[in-house]
């Protein structure tokens, strides 16, 4: 960068109003260049919009105009090259840009910044971040959601015990259960679909609180930007960062849904589970103890939930006493945006990698299945179904069951016809047909149950939406 940019103070930027430099102390609280430089390709893009648009209504001359885009693809380069010096001095990435500007064209940069302030070009720049990040967000979901289904498709079968209270409650498929997370995953998808939707509207016109009396054409410039119109009130427009609420709103949201898949493979790892194998690129070693492998990149994607969790905190507590329009406190907000999208991204692709390369043990989930006499819902519904007794009787009778087979060390499948029939002799010969894991859920047909059959519908449903 030329030596004209370290020259000139942020005061001198602002204009006579200050006659000082700022102190050392105040430009350390003020500047925001060290992460807000994140937005330089959405204020580059923002004002070649506006620079067009300018020209196009004659506020500016084609000629000032030509010699902004210019030089705004010229700091583009430099920026992407690493060849920009970016300075604490000039506060953020919008003076930065300015200053290079105007040390590439002269006078002309100065017109630039003519019918907007940095007000309403922090909140364009802002929102096409997000609004990018959440095009991304989307696409990495859609793959996690694939990744689902593969494996879905692949154990629509393979029986293992479904849990509540981390209890054996009664068998279930792996299928099922994968579809569990295309279900949760499919519902982060959409609020990111609607969270684009919603925020797609473009604040620059705004100005710094009251709109412009020059005559600008906000629709030209929303539609150069890829925004479905502009925004409606210019107070709000600049006051607002509900885009930013709604990003870390589904940010945590998902990292939940992500901390909870990333807790069952935690637990489905250990030697009491053995469940799954986790492939080496998704584990570690122990330092000292050479039999481990630890599921690292579990751990760390459960752990992530609560950073993502206390940004959002973090930029409702920011917002929460803001008087309207444009307060200096909104500076914090980015940040937290910029910090769990990173994390957020890392978080999916990781839980996206685990997926596709875990090793199923099905021998272990089969063998588990029926432990716990899972299927002891199933005797109760036979003796409905079959020996017509009220469900509360049904139950009644199938604790009976249970103690007596708790007292034989024996599964319910291995009591004897004349055990079952001591306990009610309506039952016949028919009941072992559903006291089986494979029979429990062949059984549950009902629309989104876990029988293999009714997977695969779920199955296909997905993939012709995904």
């Amino acid at each position: 960068m030329a030596d004209g940019i370290e020259q000139k103070s942020s005061n001198q930027m602002w204009g006579g109003r200050f006659a000082s430099g700022p102190s050392a102390i105040m430009e350390e609280i003020n500047a925001s260049i060290g992460f807000d430089k994140k937005l330089y390709a959405q204020d580059i893009r923002g004002s070649i919009a506006h620079a067009t648009m300018l020209a196009s209504k004659a506020i500016i001359s084609g000629e000032d105009k030509d010699k902004i885009i210019t030089g705004l693809n010229t700091i583009l380069s430099e920026i992407e090259s690493g060849s920009f010096e970016f300075s604490r001095k000039l506060e953020d990435i919008h003076m930065n840009i300015e200053a290079r500007l105007a040390d590439l064209i002269g006078p002309a940069a100065g017109r630039l910044h003519t019918a907007r302030s940095r007000n309403d070009q922090v909140a364009l720049d802002f929102r096409l971040w997000v609004k990018e990040e959440l095009q991304k967000t989307e696409q990495m979901l859609t793959a996690l959601i694939a990744a689902f289904l593969d494996r879905a498709e692949e154990h629509a079968d393979t029986v293992m015990p479904g849990f509540t209270h981390l209890q054996t409650a009664q068998p279930v498929t792996f299928g099922h259960h994968c579809m569990a997370y295309v279900e949760m995953f499919g519902r982060d998808r959409a609020r990111v679909r609607h969270a684009i939707e919603h925020m797609d509207e473009s604040p620059i016109g705004a100005a710094a609180l009251a709109g412009t009396g020059y005559p600008i054409d906000r629709h030209m410039t929303a539609k150069a930007l890829g925004f479905r119109e502009p925004t409606r009130n210019s107070i709000d427009t600049v006051s607002d960062r509900d885009f930013a609420l709604e990003f870390l709103s589904i940010a945590s949201i998902c990292a939940t849904h992500l901390s909870r898949l990333a807790e069952e493979i935690v637990i489905w790892s250990t030697p009491q589970f053995g469940f799954i194998r986790l492939s080496d690129a998704f584990s570690t070693g122990s330092s000292i103890m050479p039999q481990k492998k630890n599921p690292d990149a579990a751990e760390l994607v459960r752990a992530k939930t609560g950073r993502i969790n206390g940004s959002l905190i973090a930029l409702l507590t920011i917002m929460k006493g803001l008087p309207l329009a444009y307060s200096k406190d909104m500076q914090e907000d980015k940040e937290q945006v910029f910090d769990s999208a990173e994390s957020l991204e890392l978080a999916i692709a990781a839980m996206t990698g685990m997926i596709r390369d875990l090793e199923v043990r099905v021998d272990k989930m089969r063998d588990a299945a029926g432990s716990g006499y899972s299927t002891a819902t199933d005797l109760a519904d036979w003796l409905v179904r079959e020996a017509g007794l009220p469900f509360r009787d049904a139950h009644h009778a199938t604790g009976h069951a249970v103690a007596l087979a708790e007292k034989k060390g024996c599964d319910l499948a291995d009591l004897s016809l004349e055990d079952l029939q001591a306990i009610n002799p309506a039952i016949t010969e028919g009941i072992f047909d559903v006291l089986s894991v494979e029979a429990s859920v062949a059984s549950r047909t009902s629309f989104g149950g876990t029988a293999p059959s009714e997977v695969r519908k779920q199955i296909a449903w997905w993939r012709a939406r995904n």
